[in-house]
């Protein structure tokens, strides 16, 4: 707007094909792939030294080869392995939808593919999620580890991983930069390839243009035929045509044959550097020491694969210029061989020809040559002009470019400020209502949070990218589609003579690209739309998760509170009561300590039959496996009655004794590993039997005492025992007090003491049942075991 004409974008699709522009710019997207792919395995490899590293302090007396840990290690690596593979064959299948037709292409096909790729990375990255959810629950279930223990784990993992993705977002934003600046440079080569590839047809036509006029003056001074004119012309033009086409299908030919063969250099090349990145990433990781300082260890890694894709994108570089010099030196060499052709046409035609068909002196045509030759160079530099015209106006069209994908990540960033914004505002809104979890419940949930939502922007600021690829390319598109060729000077001065259709032309265009971009704008949002709905979905379940252990808390500090309670009550209650007497709760007590007895006596006689039998079990798998060993044929007799040993031999036979005490030596500690395991699961039981017998006890104790001073337990409830099982309430007959009319009038009985009739009874034996209560809340327990009322005040 308000530039002059030579600058408006409807005439710059007529100059610089789309088709060029789309192949630029599906070279950036599959850079910014590559770039995607790169980050991705950092992040894995990130993810498994950080997990390593959680480890030896979730199990600080494991060694790093222990089976245990290295069980744990595997099964990451495996499900990695896994989520991979699955990710290359859906982009794989991606690729090849219309590969039937491969070498052509089209921009809706480009943005289709991008779709689904866009698709199927934010799967994968959901799927990543998902498996590091994963993790704690697979710590307690499979490992038997605590769940304090696999929680504190999780959010070491969980902290550093946040750190990780903050430098990957770092490296992603300055390797997307790097990408665009190539990508700049390598449409200012193709242009420049281009124009040397147009200039052939410029000078054919000049000097077509400049012959036609030579015989033409020789035609109006009737030294020359019009038939013969004609006849003259059609041959020129024939040769020259056909000089100009054998110029372009060698140079398509020959560059592609140098191309591939760069290509194939920078493969063998890429396969080199590939192997010897990977030793020295094996070395850096068996000479560092991660556990002494973890963020400098992982900061050393980050920078050593940074190092590394830098030194890959070198060598890519380098290939590239190596290859675009190669392909414009052949196409300078077939320049000055076509010009050299066209010099030889043109003398075949003026100085053997000409004089023979006219009758004309060779010093004549000589000089007819000359005059047709500056006749070619002056329309030459009228086509010179207008190509630096054209490139000036290419340049032009180059910083607009810039300005659109400057746009565009303005716009992405923008974006991505308003995501996290509106989510972080969310979440705190959420749990400031809440107000009841712990502080370790929401330092988890922020954490998490903030992991889950570094790693979506990220995703989003590279779909980003590749949308401001395609919103360019839409672009210059939308404005090929509605321009008129422009390729000679001729039409150039008709455009600039109706500048006003044009400039008419330019805002009806300016709109279509507008629309465009619009749309392209709206799939990014409705991406990020996506993600965000992922993202909250797992906030919500980590919340869920967090509520539901809140509740869980919540409830056994409720129960206990109210058992606690019911005790007091009770204690206070049997104090208070004259049906409580010491000789009822001396049996009371007597009963309880010989229930406890019997319980304790039976549990130490389960343990003892239990630790007998895998006692058995363990001796008969060794008789067992000794004699399999036995039976095997044995190698230390294979040398005998032969000839004597000779020095390899009997090293040979070494080693493979060594190797087969060291194979021994592993299943004997797998034995006993598992030997151990088993005695754990069967000690955890028995000690979950004689709790939930204990328990009982307890609760029966409590029963009996409510019903002798008469406290109803119909509110009570069932308790929660350490383990998390709801303990049944023992329900107790309440003994009817008899009739007064027999004589009982429902005070001590025959046990107590107490009886005979005395009224001041009750108040004679009011500090024995006092001392009687006193013993019930220190009772006599086994091992110094808790009382039924143990925590009572």
């Amino acid at each position: 707007k308000g530039h002059s004409p030579l600058k408006i974008p409807a005439v710059s699709p007529s100059i610089f094909s789309v088709d060029l522009d789309l192949c630029v710019y599906s070279l950036h997207l599959r850079e910014l792939l590559r770039v995607d792919a790169a980050l991705r395995q950092e992040k894995h490899m990130m993810f498994i030294q950080i997990f390593k590293m959680c480890l030896l302090d979730l199990f600080p007396k494991k060694k790093s080869d222990d089976e245990l840990y290295q069980k744990i290690l595997s099964k990451q690596e495996n499900d990695l392995e896994e989520l991979e593979k699955g990710l290359q064959v859906k982009l794989s299948n991606t690729e090849m939808l219309g590969a039937a037709d491969s070498e052509y292409t089209t921009l809706a096909d480009v943005e289709k593919k991008e779709r689904e790729y866009s698709e199927q990375l934010i799967d994968n990255m959901e799927a990543f999620w998902k498996q590091m959810e994963k993790i704690q629950p697979f710590l307690v279930d499979q490992f038997k580890c605590s769940s304090s223990k696999a929680q504190q784990l999780v959010m070491t993992l969980t902290e550093r991983m946040t750190a990780t993705e903050g430098r990957l977002r770092e490296s992603q934003d300055l390797q997307a930069l790097d990408a665009l600046e190539r990508t700049m440079e390598r449409a200012h080569m193709a242009k420049t390839i281009e124009f040397l590839k147009l200039q052939i047809q410029e000078e054919t036509k000049c000097q077509l243009a400049a012959i036609s006029h030579g015989l033409e003056l020789l035609t109006v001074e009737g030294k020359l035929s019009g038939r013969q004119k004609e006849e003259l012309l059609t041959q020129q033009h024939k040769a020259f045509w056909g000089e100009a086409e054998r110029f372009g299908r060698e140079f398509v030919q020959r560059g592609k044959d140098r191309v591939k063969a760069s290509l194939d250099h920078q493969a063998e090349e890429s396969a080199k550097l590939a192997l010897a990145q990977e030793e020295e990433r094996r070395s850096f990781l068996a000479e560092a020491q991660p556990t002494a300082d973890p963020e400098e260890f992982l900061q050393a890694f980050h920078t050593l694969l940074e190092r590394q894709r830098l030194t890959q994108s070198d060598l890519e570089e380098e290939e590239n210029v190596r290859a675009t010099d190669t392909v414009a030196a052949l196409c300078e060499e077939l320049y000055r061989s076509t010009m050299e052709t066209f010099q030889k046409f043109m003398d075949v035609l003026f100085l053997q020809t000409l004089p023979a068909t006219t009758g004309l002196s060779r010093v004549e045509c000589d000089y007819l040559r000359q005059e047709v030759q500056e006749n070619a160079a002056q329309q030459l530099g009228k086509s010179d002009r207008f190509r630096k015209q054209q490139w000036k106006l290419f340049q032009d069209l180059l910083e607009q470019e810039k300005q659109v994908w400057m746009e565009e990540h303005a716009l992405s960033a923008v974006l991505q400020t308003h995501l996290r914004d509106d989510h972080q505002t969310i979440l705190h809104q959420v749990l400031g209502r809440l107000g009841g979890l712990s502080e370790e419940s929401t330092r988890c949930i922020l954490q998490g949070h903030e992991l889950l939502l570094r790693s979506a922007l990220r995703r989003l600021a590279l779909r980003g990218s590749a949308v401001a690829a395609l919103t360019s390319c839409s672009e210059q598109h939308a404005l090929e589609r509605g321009s008129s060729q422009c390729l000679d000077e001729h039409q150039w001065q008709l455009l600039r003579a109706l500048e006003a259709r044009v400039q008419e032309e330019a805002g009806r265009l300016e709109e279509e690209a507008q629309l465009t971009r619009l749309q392209l704008q709206q799939q990014l949002l409705a991406e990020a739309r996506e993600a965000g709905q992922l993202l909250q979905q797992h906030t919500e379940r980590a919340l869920g998760q967090a509520l539901l252990g809140y509740a869980r808390n919540a409830a056994t500090r409720s129960r206990a509170r109210a058992r606690d309670d019911f005790k007091r009550t009770l204690m206070e209650a049997a104090e208070e009561s004259v049906y409580v007497t010491s000789a009822g709760v001396g049996r009371l007590v007597r009963a309880y300590d010989q229930h406890i007895g019997r319980v304790v006596q039976d549990h130490e006689e389960r343990r003892l039959q239990q630790l007998k039998t895998l006692q058995g079990d363990r001796m008969e798998n060794y008789r067992l496996r000794k004699k399999q060993e036995l039976g095997d044929p044995s190698s230390g007799g294979e040398m005998a009655g032969g000839a004597p040993e000779t020095c390899q031999a009997v090293h040979q036979r070494i080693l493979v004794q060594q190797k087969k005490f060291l194979a021994q030596f592993t299943v004997h500690q797998r034995i006993r590993l598992d030997a151990q395991k088993q005695k754990a699961r069967v000690m955890d039981h028995l000690e979950a039997q004689l709790e939930s017998q204990l328990q009982e006890a307890e609760q029966s104790f409590i029963s009996e005492l409510a019903a002798l001073a008469r406290v109803p337990l119909a509110e009570s409830r069932p308790f929660v025992n350490k383990r998390g099982l709801a303990e049944k309430p023992v329900r107790t007959k309440r003994k009817k007090p008899p009739p007064r009319d027999r004589g009982d009038p429902g005070g001590p009985t025959d046990d107590d003491p107490a009886s005979g009739g005395h009224p001041s009874g009750s108040l004679r034996y009011r500090g024995s049942r006092l001392i009687a209560c006193g013993h019930v809340l220190t009772p006599n327990v086994w091992a110094g075991g808790a009382g039924p009322f143990s925590g009572v005040p």
